[in-house]
């Protein structure tokens, strides 16, 4: 049963946004009181959050559909709908956070850290809010914006500042668990360790942590094995130790040829040329072990390398080699650069900024995309007319009109907005009055309107009689 996963995708949907409600107050003696209708409720988000007691994607591996919850639509009597809950996942320290396409969209590091995922919907207008001096009584509302939803992946790379890599087993698993309190699994066959395993190690007044590496063998970085599975675990590390062993059994190995083998590996990997290298000889408490570290140690340190005898079974070495990788790391830890008050930068828009894109596609149909067009168009409800108009008048000052006019559309000309996969396409209709011409005073509901009193209407019934008078002295008949 699998126990460990580093890698996996995960489908995430944000909730959506409530719908606004279109209402009018109502009571005794006051029938038509005006519009009352609530906003929708906000969609929730869906939140990736660095947790340090969570060491594996596992969870996301059995279930990879997350859904946030939507928002509640809005209610009469001016009563918003109820936002949607957000929905939080856990993720180890570590996590990096990739689109389809392989690109990072975050690096999570740090406990606390956050990432929002997917940004739920908002809430759409009710027709209180929507009211103005112009349009009193909006026989409409907007409607909630779908969530944000889409395909990421989650990659896991170890947070430790020592990486032990080395052939299966060389000695890493026994290694970490005498320099730290980690407890491996430990055993004298090839793959023992399958998961990366993490330890504490305190030398002196420096505390850094090591990672002992599942083995690697020739092709792990075109996946053999167990290497490209789990190479990414030492991308973070900020010193490399290779763990040789001086008493292999297998007569075609050599611990000088393994460690080629295991820098072509991490070669072919990439990334890793600039992490210092020490070399550690294991199972010295053998005698073959001893006599062979004895004589290829001076050929590693020709070529560089400081070099390290020790015995994880005996205690032998360890102290020296501790002390050693701690200096390494506290060199690395004052070589980073300190991280900055977080700023706050402001990038105000170009002058000519539109906000909008009028393009003319090979069959002559005009797309138009924008944030504020795109979003107008999921709000507005099309089955109903004023709704439409709202939306037409809401372009028009926009300037959508007139691009599309210096953009060669014309009567009648197929239009666009959005993207093609989820576009609104009609025929363009060009007029500078748009929605208030095609549906009159929109907004304006007269039975709404304050009763007129006595002596005017007296007026009116009087103007009106006159004119009739006046129509029937002209009319001749046959």
């Amino acid at each position: 049963m699998t126990t460990f996963v580093d890698r996996v995708e995960l489908h995430v949907a944000a909730g959506n946004g409530g719908h606004g409600c279109a209402s009018v107050h109502r009571e005794k003696f006051k029938p038509l009181g005006g519009p009352d209708g609530g906003n929708g409720g906000r969609g929730g988000d869906v939140i990736l959050v660095v947790d340090q007691s969570i060491t594996t994607l596992l969870d996301y591996h059995h279930s990879p559909h997350r859904k946030a919850t939507n928002g509640k639509p809005g209610e009469g009597g001016n009563r918003s709908g109820k936002d949607g809950q957000d929905l939080v996942l856990p993720v180890p320290d570590g996590t990096v956070v990739l689109d389809k396409n392989g690109d990072v969209l975050a690096d999570m590091v740090g406990h606390g850290t956050s990432y929002v995922a997917a940004e739920g919907g908002r809430g759409g207008l009710g027709n209180a809010a929507l009211a103005s001096a112009r349009r009193k009584a909006p026989g409409f509302a907007l409607l909630g914006e779908p969530g944000r939803s889409g395909d990421i992946v989650l990659e896991l790379k170890t947070v430790a500042d020592v990486a032990l890599v080395g052939y299966p087993s060389a000695g890493k698993s026994s290694l970490i668990s005498v320099l730290s309190a980690a407890k491996p699994k430990i055993a004298d066959y090839p793959f023992t360790t399958l998961v990366p395993n993490l330890g504490v190690v305190t030398a002196g007044s420096t505390v850094y942590t090591i990672a002992d590496v599942p083995g690697l063998i020739p092709g792990a970085s075109q996946g053999r094995g167990l290497g490209l599975e789990f190479l990414r675990h030492v991308e973070r590390c900020s010193v490399l130790v290779h763990v040789l062993d001086t008493a292999t059994l297998e007569s075609d190995r050599d611990p000088v040829t393994d460690l080629d083998v295991i820098e072509e590996e991490l070669k072919q990997y990439g990334g890793l040329d600039d992490r210092p290298r020490i070399v550690v000889l294991n199972k010295i408490d053998i005698p073959d072990g001893k006599d062979l570290a004895e004589m290829i140690r001076p050929d590693l340190e020709a070529r560089g390398y400081r070099v390290f005898e020790v015995s994880a079974v005996a205690h032998l070495g360890l102290k020296e080699l501790s002390f050693a990788l701690a200096e390494i790391v506290a060199k690395a830890r004052a070589a980073k650069p300190k991280e900055e008050a977080t700023r706050i930068v402001i990038r105000p828009k170009a002058v000519d900024d539109a906000g909008f894109t009028v393009t003319q596609e090979e069959d002559g149909l005009f797309r138009v995309r924008g944030e504020k067009p795109e979003r107008w168009v999921r709000q507005t409800d099309f089955n109903n007319d004023e709704a439409v108009g709202y939306l037409a008048d809401r372009l028009n000052r926009l300037g959508v009109e007139d691009a599309l006019m210096k953009a060669g559309a014309r009567a009648g000309d197929g239009v666009a907005i959005g993207p093609e996969e989820d576009a609104v396409v009609f025929d363009w209709e060009p007029t500078m009055m748009a929605g208030a011409e095609m549906l009159g005073r929109r907004g304006e509901d007269h039975r709404m309107e304050a009763p007129r009193p006595a002596a005017q209407r007296r007026k009116d019934r009087e103007a009106e009689r006159d004119e009739a008078q006046r129509e029937f002295e002209g009319f001749e008949p046959f």
